[in-house]
């Protein structure tokens, strides 16, 4: 006969709402490695109706242990139940659940871990030091929680850190100094260094140069470049990732961007996707090996805050129904199954979800649910598991689109290029292109020799507020530069800074006054390689080429595309312009245009 399950109960209030405790309590994850939990292997096994079943095996001091992963349940900031059922080891399962309940003071957290022996051993192990144990790796996550919520600035759990030799350490402090000398480490090298020796390995697998930026509360560039550069300095590695847009979790990655598959599968979602450079081709970044080693394996497949943009994962039988209280914002949501299958796209406005229903050929959405809850409802004939996630993609995710919009992306790494004959479609990106008016003439008054200095030193005038708005020079076209930018109101920002700032180019220089025409326009183009760089092709481009020859001179012709984005819209609002229709060369159309003209 089976032995009875044991359990343990703990209950702790906290001094401060759900919403600050939560992504500490419910970081299974990052949990597992603070309680020095092994790191585990996942086998992935898709079974004939298209859903997956995730086996794992590790080793805890003496004993092999193997087990199902079962997917976790949770609704965020409610409650979630990790389940594991061994095959191997003194256990039979394992779980853990975390309830939240508000109160007048804070909040209350309610933990319960369960686990059934399997065997004499497993008797023993729960009769004696288990539990004891569990409770003392809780309380200290209770004392973790409370003080990370009293200090929005603090984010690590208590860990041990592994140990770095005196020759190490100084072999950092080296790097270090060259990233700083450099000037793109801002003064943030140290606080790099830190984080590489004293962070948990969760933290570091997949560095995200905005969610440092973020923790830091500096400017998004300032951590981008210090990233590259420290790659560079041999600090971290560098990787290309490609990911899953159900799980959004990496299932391929490389070094270089001419390795980059044009697509893969994921075999936790079971799901063939392709790239999009502007939404799931991200880079990344971890230690060099040689400074820090990052074990192979998982603290923890699935979780709350493992893949944070689900709020709700909840396991539903054949025909069961779920009413269960949720505390979540309005907003745009897509439902699925963690399953393969269709999906449904829904937004909330006030505090009244509709009713989600999973069907056998697909997925609807009816009627109204209670005010307050989330109703799952499962009308096949199998077991699902129902998501609700955020329609938001990963927000601390550098997609390759704007790194590679980047000035120190572009001089660092000019070797990433994609294959010959690849190309990659971009969903938006703002081209300016700028020339010298009356060149020409200007180069005959002046001479050869004059005018090639005037160049060079105008090119690098532009280049510095090119980078300064988050920009790179793609390349020069004999006087003339293609700049990019992620983001439009930085191609504008840019422009207008240039001709605001053009007199005192032309005060401090002993050659001629120049003047400069711009154009800019954005829009969806295509990546290639030519010329052995990175470089832009598509209606989108032709059109900036185009505008910058409406200039004339002083001035920065935009299109109406542009100017209709909401922050173009805010920067040109007190600009004086004006609008004009003509005939661009090489489209069919009539083309409107704004021409601005800065003072």
């Amino acid at each position: 006969m089976a032995s009875k399950p044991k359990s343990l109960h703990l209950s702790r209030p906290f001094a401060h709402p759900v919403a600050a405790v939560w992504p500490t309590l419910s970081d299974t994850a990052r949990f597992n490695e603070a309680a020095d939990l092994p790191k585990h292997i996942i086998e992935e096994i898709p079974q004939p109706d298209g859903s997956v079943r995730y086996f794992a095996r590790a080793k805890k001091g003496p004993f092999p242990l193997a087990w199902e992963e079962q997917p976790v349940n949770w609704v965020a900031h409610q409650w979630f139940e990790h389940r594991r059922d061994f095959t191997t080891g003194p256990l039979t399962f394992l779980t853990a659940k975390l309830e939240m309940e508000k109160t007048d003071a804070g909040c209350l957290a309610h933990f319960d871990i369960t686990a059934a022996p399997r065997n004499a051993l497993g008797q023993i192990i729960l009769a004696t030091g288990f539990f004891p144990a569990v409770r003392k790796i809780y309380e200290q996550l209770f004392d973790d929680a409370e003080r990370i919520a009293a200090q929005p600035d603090e984010h690590a759990l208590t860990f041990q850190a592994p140990q770095q030799s005196a020759a190490l350490k100084k072999r950092i402090d080296e790097m270090g100094d060259r990233v700083e000398a450099s000037g793109h480490g801002h003064g943030l090298t140290e606080r790099l260094t830190d984080l590489i020796a004293t962070a948990q390995e969760v933290d570091l697998v997949h560095l995200r140069p905005l969610r440092l930026a973020k923790l830091w509360n500096v400017p998004p560039r300032q951590a981008i470049e210090l990233c590259l550069e420290a790659t560079r300095s041999g600090l971290l590695a560098m990787r290309w990732d490609l990911l899953c847009p159900r799980c959004r979790i990496p299932k391929a990655a490389t070094s270089a961007l001419d390795e980059l598959p044009t697509g893969t599968h994921c075999d936790t979602c079971n799901i063939d996707y392709d790239r999009e450079f502007s939404r799931n081709v991200e880079i990344s970044f971890n230690p060099d090996p040689s400074i820090r080693s990052i074990l192979a394996g998982e603290y923890c497949l699935f979780g709350p805050i493992s893949t944070p943009h689900i709020l709700a994962q909840v396991a539903l039988s054949p025909g069961e129904e779920k009413l269960l209280p949720a505390d979540l914002p309005p907003g745009a949501y897509r439902f699925r199954s963690l399953e393969p299958g269709p999906q449904v796209d829904f937004s909330v406005e006030g505090s009244d979800w509709p009713q989600l229903i999973l069907t056998e050929n697909g997925f609807a959405t009816q009627g109204q649910s209670r005010t307050g809850h989330l109703q799952f409802v499962n009308k096949s004939q199998r077991s699902l598991i129902a998501i609700v996630e955020e329609r938001d993609w990963v927000h601390d995710a550098l997609t390759a689109d704007r790194v590679t919009s980047l000035q120190a992306f572009r001089d660092l790494f000019s070797d990433q290029i994609l294959r010959p004959g690849d190309e990659v479609a971009i969903g938006h990106v703002t081209i300016l292109f700028s020339d010298l008016r009356s060149s020409t003439e200007l180069f005959d008054l002046i001479g050869d020799a004059a005018a090639y200095h005037l160049v060079r030193d105008h090119f690098a005038f532009l280049a510095g507020i090119v980078r300064c708005h988050n920009g790179a020079i793609v390349k020069t076209i004999g006087d003339a530069i293609m700049a990019s930018f992620a983001e439009p109101s930085d191609g504008l920002k840019a422009a207008l800074e240039i001709q605001e700032t053009i007199s005192t180019f032309n005060a401090e220089s002993d050659q001629e006054a120049i003047v400069i025409k711009l154009g800019l326009h954005s829009g969806p183009c295509i990546a290639v390689t030519l010329n052995d760089r990175l470089d832009y092709f598509g209606a989108t481009v032709n059109l900036a080429a185009r505008l910058q020859g409406e200039s004339q001179g002083g001035d920065i012709v935009i299109s109406e595309n542009l100017a209709c984005d909401p922050l173009v819209a805010d920067l040109i609002e007190s600009v004086p312009q004006r609008q004009e229709d003509c005939q661009l060369k090489g489209f069919r159309e009539t083309s409107s245009l704004i021409r601005l003209q800065p003072a």
